[in-house]
């Protein structure tokens, strides 16, 4: 694998890490700007709907230059806004800075993995984009963890001055490791959004919204969580967001695995799971072990979706992939934004800080029912093709020329 793998893995890197920590440095941030715990759970939601807006805009923006350039700038973008976002005076312009980094997010990841592709053999590609992927699969494993563990000792402008010092490396090694490459060909765009009329993938991206949005309306209130409700202290959140990003690794591991072969039942079943186990969570909450062995469960479970969710819009828009697939990341996100949202406003209601595990459960029940949905209309349109192949009329026979 060439070298040029690691820099884009060290922005995959610097851009999970960003994503998540905040979830672990929610008090910290509010106490700082004097708001309260729901006002500062915007952070999440700001940066959501920033990659939302971002996947799909910045990755057209990006055929109008190399790709090579079109990363050096995205990175570039996220270094200013992790800057913005440690130096903010004041709670907005914190916001604006989570913002102006989310832009990158969604264009890094689709742009970086035509890149990463483009850099080895063809029967070498999966394994390029996945050590690619790796480094955002590592930042919930070491990143988030670390970072959480430096804002709650040093403060948490420094974790954000970290992240942009790790995005600064990401630059350079982009810089000096990734080859030009030809300027990609430019996006057809009446074509790309062709995909969009097929409901297949409409109904694939909100399988997206709500599955992982149920992941986020309980992570995004973990740290109020365990120390008011389950009894750990804030140094605590540290390793409980190692046991969460573990089980996002081995989840992401088997959804892969089992994504190209039983890609709906692995659907049925990850969802379902994720429902009951967010439901659960609202007593287990209450009991440390019981707590830690959950989160690392809804960590698993909820990127087990991952693969077979972005497989499944990739194959419903096979004609015209590209917009789609990154308006998919943003999917991801906007599911982040509306869950982020929906706990705060059930905290700020009074219902308490296990509440958001009753909004997630729903969420990604209502993911699974549209599972079913979509997999019920794909087989009545299989059939349907089946009986109109079946009784295509015979061809009227031409009569005997007369003599």
């Amino acid at each position: 694998m060439p070298l040029a793998l690691l820099a884009l893995a060290i922005g995959a890197f610097g851009i999970g890490t960003t994503e998540f920590v905040i979830m672990g440095l929610l008090p910290e941030v509010a106490a700082d700007f004097q708001v309260s715990i729901p006002t500062a759970g915007f952070l999440v939601t700001g940066y959501a709907l920033g990659v939302v807006l971002g996947a799909p805009l910045m990755t057209v923006l990006g055929t109008r230059v190399t790709r090579k350039r079109m990363l050096m700038i995205l990175m570039g973008l996220f270094v200013i806004g992790n800057v913005v976002s440690a130096t903010a005076p004041v709670f907005d312009v914190m916001l604006a800075g989570r913002v102006i980094a989310s832009l990158a997010h969604g264009a890094f990841f689709g742009i970086g993995s035509v890149v990463a592709a483009d850099l080895v053999a063809p029967h070498k590609k999966a394994g390029a984009i996945a050590m690619m992927f790796t480094g955002l699969t590592v930042a919930n494993v070491v990143g988030v963890p670390l970072g959480t563990y430096i804002g709650q000792s040093v403060g948490w402008r420094a974790t954000f001055l970290a992240v942009a010092a790790l995005g600064v490396i990401g630059l350079l090694g982009v810089a000096r490791l990734v080859p030009d490459q030809p300027r990609a060909e430019g996006v057809r765009l009446r074509h790309e959004l062709a995909a969009f009329r097929n409901v297949q993938v409409l109904l694939a991206m909100a399988m997206t919204v709500l599955g992982f949005g149920g992941v986020f309306a309980a992570i995004t209130y973990i740290t109020p969580m365990m120390t008011e409700i389950a009894g750990y202290s804030a140094s605590s959140v540290t390793w409980l967001l190692v046991l969460f990003g573990l089980g996002m690794v081995g989840g992401n591991l088997l959804g892969g695995k089992f994504a190209d072969r039983h890609l709906m039942p692995l659907l049925y079943v990850s969802l379902g799971a994720l429902a009951v186990v967010l439901s659960l969570f609202t007593l287990t909450a209450h009991n440390k072990v019981a707590a830690a062995v959950t989160i690392a469960l809804i960590g698993g479970l909820g990127f087990a979706t991952v693969p077979p969710l972005q497989k499944r819009v990739l194959d419903q828009a096979a004609g015209a992939p590209t917009l789609a697939s990154a308006v998919n990341i943003g999917a991801f996100n906007l599911g982040n934004a509306l869950s982020a949202w929906l706990g705060g406003v059930v905290i700020a209601a009074g219902l308490g800080y296990t509440a958001p595990n009753w909004v997630g459960a729903v969420l990604a029940a209502s993911a699974l029912v549209l599972a079913v949905v979509s997999s019920t209309l794909e087989r009545r349109t299989a059939t349907r093709s089946r009986l109109i192949a079946t009784h295509v009329p015979e061809p009227a026979a031409v009569p005997a020329a007369q003599h």
